[in-house]
């Protein structure tokens, strides 16, 4: 008997919905909406999408924390991943934009100063999270120069 998919509560799961949670789910970097959607057309010939329906879903999940919405520089598109409990930093290629996963946080081990705290606590600051992006050159990019 085939095991029932379980998703996060707190939301009604329409088949749309859940449609849209599984290509984030099984995508291995950030995608847009319409990398969402055109997946989805090319998997799901019986769905009634359109682009917009994407973008609903896709504040709805921002909304319930189910997703992170980041904007790489030198790119006005938002792209969208799931939040899995970690957080990824990316590399991206300045010519053809491929996001290659960082591996490690390189400020796992940094910890803020206590003259740094007591500055940022002056302000009412209070530091929840944080994203890297380095900038460069892919392999390929590279080596076609």
């Amino acid at each position: 008997m085939e095991e029932k998919k379980q998703y996060p509560q707190g939301m009604k799961w329409t088949r749309q919905r859940k449609d849209v949670y599984d290509v984030l789910e099984s995508a291995s970097e950030p995608l847009s909406a319409v990398q969402i959607y055109n997946h989805i057309e090319r998997c799901h010939t019986e769905g009634n999408y359109a682009v917009s329906t994407i973008y609903r879903i896709l504040t709805a999940f921002e909304e319930h924390g189910i997703i992170s919405k980041t904007s790489f520089m030198g790119d006005d598109s938002y792209v969208y991943e799931l939040n899995r409990g970690e957080h990824t930093h990316y590399a991206v290629c300045l010519n053809c934009h491929k996001r290659i996963p960082l591996h490690a946080c390189p400020f796992e081990h940094m910890h803020v100063h206590s003259h740094e705290e007591d500055d940022l606590q002056a302000d009412g600051f209070t530091v929840t999270g944080h994203k890297l992006e380095l900038y460069g050159y892919c392999k390929t990019c590279k080596h076609n120069q």
